[in-house]
């Protein structure tokens, strides 16, 4: 119901029976109402003041009159936007969604990698999540549960996941002796097999981050693309390595099969080359193609450093040196001898390697979504684990003027929510400030919104993200998170039984 009343002539019985409509509707009270905020939908394109009505978990009402509820919040001053989402989080824990709250987010996708058991994964997060939680298939995990070799170390991995906590580096550390082996044709069909009993399990489409498997044979990834194609799923791929010719192959794996395709971060798998990268975007959707992408406002990456990436060859590749990293657990940048000792050993470090000209190109193109990648919490993680959507808002809309404000809200919250919409049903609600959408909703000081965590001094929650509130229940308030509130839902894949 969307209350926007304009005055009428009508006489007779029907002025009779629009007079009682018109009083049972002033009547109603809502549950919260959000009064004289700067309401933006980057949908319709709307940008007023005006009251919302909340009732349960949905928005009832955008009115240009007040409105009654059970609790009215004075938002005036404020911008009242569809609540942020992220198609690209390695954090899995409310660690993590506390950073995320802060910096508007009310749903957080793992979308690149997925998540192994994802059965398991789902039922641990119910009904103790900050914010909408869901994941992909992960495809590494199943081609490795696919071979006969591993299979006392996959039982023995899911014995171990139901008494602790997942995680993407504990999963890394498992699996990776897999990275390199060949499957046979028995194992390959196994390998599909498994993907497609991930998605009944849940699975919002299939996470191919095959930049960490280089050399996984190309006929087997193909496979990968037909079935997601055949099944109407969406491939999240992180390509084969950070350069054009990378991306080239996951367009093309996509225009021979009809699979669509979501490229990870762009902006760090083409570095120099984005604006030709977005370029190869556009031509294969004019052609018909479903493809899409995103970045992070940063001029850093971040990975594990026991990954292939760093296999011979990194520093030409990827036009970095050891200097250029930085390791996350301590905060040091390395050197050669400290490289190799590190490792070893592993863990994750942030890669000093992109211009600032190169995040402007992507934040410019019209279809370039919005998303953190942030990393596993860790006091000097990556500061994308914690700023990303606030940078955006303050350094690049604000400061900058790259782009325009709703422009960015609807690459925060629109742009995903529809992208995701043929893959996971619930994503129709989402993403909007409209009647009968979710009450998912970020309330935020345009003018003081900006993140404050920094390569150097490490995480710190971001400023001006007033309120924050998730399937109608406020989960921040005033800048402060609320204790024991618990409002996230999952987000599941059509294909869930």
């Amino acid at each position: 119901m969307k209350i926007l009343f304009k005055p009428l002539l009508v006489t007779g019985f029907f002025s009779i029976c629009l007079l009682n409509t018109l009083i049972a509707q002033t009547s109603i009270v809502y549950d919260i109402v959000l009064g004289c905020g700067r309401v933006i939908d980057p949908e319709t394109k709307l940008d007023a003041i005006r009251n919302v009505g909340i009732i349960q978990h949905r928005i009832a009402a955008i009115s240009t009159h007040p409105l009654k509820g059970k609790e009215t919040i004075n938002v005036s001053g404020l911008v009242v936007a569809p609540g942020f989402i992220d198609l690209h989080v390695h954090g899995r824990s409310n660690k993590e969604q506390e950073y995320q709250l802060h910096d508007g987010l009310t749903t957080t996708l793992e979308l690149e990698w997925g998540i192994e058991f994802l059965k398991n994964w789902y039922a641990s997060r119910e009904s103790k999540a900050l914010i909408n939680f869901g994941a992909s298939v992960c495809w590494p995990f199943e081609r490795f549960r696919a071979m006969e070799k591993y299979k006392e170390q996959t039982v023995q991995f899911y014995q171990s996941s139901l008494n602790t906590e997942s995680s993407l580096e504990k999963l890394f550390n498992t699996i990776g002796a897999s990275y390199s082996e060949t499957l046979s044709c028995e194992e390959t069909n196994k390998m599909l097999s498994n993907i497609n009993q991930s998605l009944s399990e849940g699975g919002i489409g299939i996470g191919v981050p095959i930049g960490y498997l280089p050399k996984n044979n190309p006929g087997e990834t193909l496979r990968v693309y037909q079935l997601a194609a055949e099944k109407k799923a969406l491939i999240f791929s992180h390509v084969r390595e950070a350069s054009i010719m990378g991306i080239q192959e996951a367009i093309a794996d996509a225009m021979l099969t009809g699979a669509s395709l979501h490229i990870v971060h762009i902006n760090s798998m083409s570095l120099s080359k984005v604006q030709i990268a977005l370029d190869m975007i556009e031509m294969a959707n004019k052609k018909g193609f479903d493809i899409s992408t995103e970045m992070y406002p940063y001029t850093a990456a971040s990975t594990l450093l026991q990954s292939a990436i760093f296999n011979e060859g990194w520093q030409e590749k990827l036009g970095m040196n050891y200097g250029d990293l930085q390791l996350v657990a301590t905060g040091e940048r390395l050197t050669k001898e400290t490289f190799e000792t590190y490792r070893k050993t592993g863990g994750a470090v942030i890669m000093h390697m992109m211009k600032p000209e190169w995040i402007k190109i992507g934040l410019s193109n019209p279809k370039t979504m919005i998303a953190s990648d942030g990393m596993p919490y860790a006091p000097m993680a990556h500061p994308r684990t914690a700023g990303t959507f606030s940078r955006v808002l303050g350094k690049y809309v604000r400061e900058e003027k790259v782009i325009d404000l709703i422009t960015a809200i609807g690459k925060m919250s629109y742009l995903p929510a529809k992208r995701l919409e043929t893959i996971a049903p619930s994503m129709l609600h989402k993403g909007r400030m409209q009647v009968g959408a979710d009450a998912d909703i970020s309330i935020f000081n345009p003018t003081t919104i900006s993140d404050k965590a920094s390569f150097d001094k490490g995480l710190a929650f971001s400023e001006g993200m007033e309120y924050v509130l998730v399937n109608g229940k406020i989960i921040l308030r005033n800048g402060n998170i609320l204790s024991n509130t618990f409002p996230g839902q999952p987000i599941f894949g059509k294909f869930k039984k």
